[in-house]
């Protein structure tokens, strides 16, 4: 069997069975069984292809999934990100815009925990626009801050789904993680500009309102009470990885402890929000591992059938400069995302991509994050990016489609110049983890 026979037999199997309504990890699930018997010699093949896949369920590097989560669930049930969103929001005072700065801050910390962008468009769309639309804020300075808080979220470590890419693409989960730093924080630094900018050419967008003035002490306990002790959790963790002090396992456990030992000095740690946070994080969790185990199986059984070499042969064979061929894989995703979840996008194309970019001679942590970025504005691409019809589910329902594409598009171009800076300056994304011990 030629190799585009073999690839579209794997591929077609696939897409035919989730167009039938079969979950993501079963449909690859049965798609690689169906290639095992074929390509590997019947039952035989089927048993050893089940043992290939159990093997990689038992790698450390995917111990930080779970207490991510973990760590995200209990942020969120004990009250703890609420304390946050409060805080922050007293802090601003009469800022204009204050409550789109409110949502990319502390909607960033919430969403880069719970590794759910989809959940976090549907938490802060249900919190937050009807209050910013209460308040006279125009639709753009509702919704736009809220998707974009999802390309932040996916970059800054800790980041479940980083940690499950890097997992799949088989590259330095550490490095993944650290390499996300320097690029969050200009994106973050964008989508205040952003808001910034639209606030000055349009004051009525975010009209000013009255708040109860506190004093510069009160300011100071509520950043050292309710604010620094929650960043600091994440900021302790992402600098002992930097220096080589703990691995990220390790970092996720400290994270996931310092959590809980924060919920419980709050008096904030009850059985109930405990029980839910970690039924929570296992639901997820064991959604993951599943994942893991069919994409291990689906790249084994591309390169058993040539499928793999055959493609990246084929793709390489055009003579392309390598900056066409990453904008090609860029597009691919960007099309892919309309239509599908992220972590079913990566099962398709982790396989295939990754061993192209390294043909292409790509550091492969640097393609990781790019593809990461991609896989997020992918959701909050017109017409069809899922998240646009998240936030149409929870926005008032005065909100129109028309409201929601044009809120995105700034946020959009903010992730696509990004992207621009790391494909100009890779040492964006290659520096920090280079320093790592």
């Amino acid at each position: 069997m030629e190799w585009f026979e073999a690839l579209a037999l794997l591929l077609g199997a696939i897409v035919a069975l989730m167009a039938l309504g079969m979950p993501v990890a079963l449909a690859f699930l049965a798609a690689n069984i169906l290639g095992a018997w074929v390509f590997m010699g019947g039952d035989r093949g089927v048993v050893q292809l089940l043992n290939n896949g159990l093997g990689a369920l038992t790698k450390f590097a995917l111990v930080p999934i779970p207490l991510f989560l973990l760590m995200g669930e209990i942020f969120f049930h004990t009250g703890l990100g609420g304390r946050m969103f409060t805080a922050i929001d007293r802090l601003l005072g009469r800022l204009p815009g204050r409550l789109s700065y409110v949502t990319v801050l502390g909607g960033t910390g919430f969403s880069t925990l719970s590794g759910s962008s989809m959940g976090s468009t549907a938490l802060l769309g249900s919190l937050m626009v009807p209050e910013m639309q209460a308040r006279g804020y125009k639709s753009h300075m509702s919704i736009g801050p809220i998707l974009g808080t999802g390309g932040l979220a996916i970059i800054i470590p800790p980041s479940a789904l980083a940690v499950l890419l890097a997992t799949l693409a088989q590259i330095d989960v550490g490095a993944l993680l650290i390499a996300g730093v320097f690029p969050g924080l200009i994106l973050a630094g964008f989508y205040i500009a952003t808001i910034y900018v639209q606030t000055r050419r349009d004051p009525s967008a975010a009209p000013a309102y009255d708040v109860s003035p506190i004093s510069a002490l009160a300011k100071l306990g509520l950043l050292l009470r309710d604010v620094v002790p929650m960043v600091g959790v994440m900021i302790v963790i992402v600098t002992l990885m930097i220096f080589g002090i703990v691995t990220p396992s390790e970092a996720a456990a400290f994270g996931a402890l310092g959590v809980i030992l924060l919920a419980a000095a709050f008096r904030c740690l009850t059985l109930k929000a405990l029980k839910t946070s970690v039924i929570g994080a296992l639901k997820v969790t064991l959604m993951a591992y599943m994942i893991v185990f069919g994409s291990a199986t689906f790249s084994q059984l591309l390169a058993f059938s040539g499928a793999s070499r055959g493609l990246i042969t084929w793709a390489t064979g055009f003579e392309l400069d390598p900056i066409w061929m990453l904008l090609a894989m860029f597009g691919v995703l960007l099309i892919l995302g309309m239509f599908m979840e992220q972590i079913s996008i990566m099962l398709l194309t982790v396989p295939i991509f990754f061993p192209l970019a390294e043909s292409l001679g790509f550091d492969l942590v640097w393609f990781g994050l790019i593809m990461l970025l991609a896989l997020e504005i992918s959701f909050t691409t017109p017409p069809f990016g899922l998240l646009l019809f998240v936030m149409k589910g929870v926005a008032p329902p005065s909100t129109t489609m028309r409201e929601i594409y044009l809120a995105a598009i700034p946020f959009i171009l903010c992730s696509l110049a990004l992207v621009a800076l790391l494909i100009l300056f890779p040492p964006l994304a290659t520096w920090l983890p280079g320093r790592g011990g």
